[in-house]
């Protein structure tokens, strides 16, 4: 970014979390594997930064085939927050051994050494857990696709047998060893002066993105989404029962996280379960209340109690009526921000809500702005959402979710030329 300030990023972030005025506005791309850019797009958007024709951007989040922002172009971009993640991806693989992958697109990047496809007969490509072609593909990107949808792997039902402890595998107690790399992404974060957020294992009840298990061989209990969420209804004792046992782990291992990491963690992504779609709400206000906000509570207050980390929710959609409930439960950070929902209007949200919560996100519309609007729309857009977001206090700038595939370079480039240009 050319016009420097006199912060660090990390200060940067920590007055955004405080709701106090900064010298500019804070910036996230990347930090999360949902404030993130696909591999494609990245990709032209760093050769129209910096030239590099030849660079090969790294997918580290295959699912939704994010690419890694690089020091380099977080750097150039005015890139303010790091993620701390996990070292395995939603494959169950690490993101390590990179070797060369092109895209439907005919994009060059890097992929993960245990990135195995297995054609589908139709064109496109199954994924399998943990790299295994043996095993059951756990993913599949169809002919032409940007991104691998879930395949659900669900066993047969039978209601006698149905044990919570099968919708609990993925859930175990981590050792220190587990945190050794999560502690080194933190360190070098802080020596860069950074700001941080952690993206915190197990700690969101019922997200629906982590129900299928994908980086698991074999999944027991209920796998399917449409039977999740009927579950929530029909079987609503079994899902608490889960929703318990998981959340005692994740206390277990949230004490391990912050006697480890401190204070080099400036916020946590707990939870990313979805509750509103364009309209409106899809579970009702009680059921939040009954099934997932005593649990949210319990693990915010938890948090609140023994750190210092601000606490940050994803949830996408029409969620206006959800919010009172979200800071009663103890979150101080809302994404995506979905301004296009209904009831969702910027100002409104900020009006009401924002001495209480710190927004993440709202900076452009990725759903109609930012795909199929001029650059001057976007740039027009952005601007207006740093004004309203920014002021007062308490605003991370990031799109509304990941910017996705297929997005023209030159309103990628109009977002951050509005983000440069908003620097008084």
């Amino acid at each position: 970014m050319s016009k420097t300030s006199g912060l660090t990023s990390r200060e940067r972030l920590q007055k955004a979390l405080h709701h106090q005025a900064g010298d500019r506005v804070c910036v996230d791309f990347g930090a999360t594997h949902v404030t993130g850019i696909c591999a494609s797009t990245l990709s032209k958007l760093r050769k129209a930064v910096l030239g590099d024709e030849d660079y090969r951007v790294k997918i580290i989040e295959p699912f939704q085939m994010l690419g890694e922002i690089d020091d380099e172009l977080m750097e150039a971009l005015g890139i303010d927050v790091v993620g701390v993640l996990s070292a395995t991806n939603m494959f169950g693989f690490a993101n390590t051994d990179w070797k060369p992958f092109t895209l439907f697109d005919g994009t060059r990047v890097l992929v993960p050494g245990k990135f195995n496809l297995t054609p589908d007969g139709s064109g496109g490509w199954f994924i399998h857990p943990e790299g295994d072609t043996a095993a059951a593909p756990s993913g599949h990107m169809p002919k032409d696709g940007f991104y691998f949808d879930a395949i659900a792997r669900q066993e047969p039902i039978d209601e006698a047998k149905l044990d919570p402890a099968d919708n609990l595998e993925e859930f175990k107690l981590l050792s220190e060893e587990d945190v050794e790399p999560l502690l080194a992404q933190a360190q070098q974060a802080v020596q860069k002066n950074k700001g941080t957020i952690l993206s915190a294992p197990g700690t969101g009840f019922g997200d629906i993105a982590l129900v299928p298990a994908m980086w698991r061989k074999r999944t027991k209990g209920i796998r399917n989404v449409e039977e999740w969420y009927i579950s929530t209804v029909s079987r609503r004792d079994y899902v608490y029962e889960v929703f318990e046992r998981q959340c005692e782990i994740a206390l277990q291992n949230l004490q391990l996280l912050m006697d480890k990491l401190g204070d080099r963690i400036q916020a946590v992504f707990t939870t990313g379960t979805d509750f509103g779609m364009q309209t409106g709400l899809f579970i009702s206000v009680k059921t939040y209340r009954e099934l997932y906000k005593p649990f949210h509570k319990i693990i915010n207050d938890f948090i609140h109690q023994y750190s210092k980390w601000k606490i940050f929710i994803h949830s996408c959609g029409s969620i206006y009526k959800l919010i009172p409930d979200f800071i009663e439960a103890g979150f101080d950070i809302l994404n995506p921000v979905q301004c296009s929902a209904a009831g969702m209007e910027p100002q409104r949200l900020k009006n009401e809500f924002g001495r209480d919560l710190v927004f993440w996100g709202g900076g452009v519309d990725t759903q109609q702005t930012l795909p199929f609007g001029s650059a001057g729309e976007v740039y027009k857009q952005t601007s207006r959402r740093i004004e309203i977001f920014n002021d007062p206090p308490g605003f991370v700038f990031n799109a509304i979710h990941n910017i996705q595939a297929n997005i023209p370079v030159e309103n990628v480039l109009a977002v951050f030329g509005a983000i440069r240009d908003s620097i008084r």
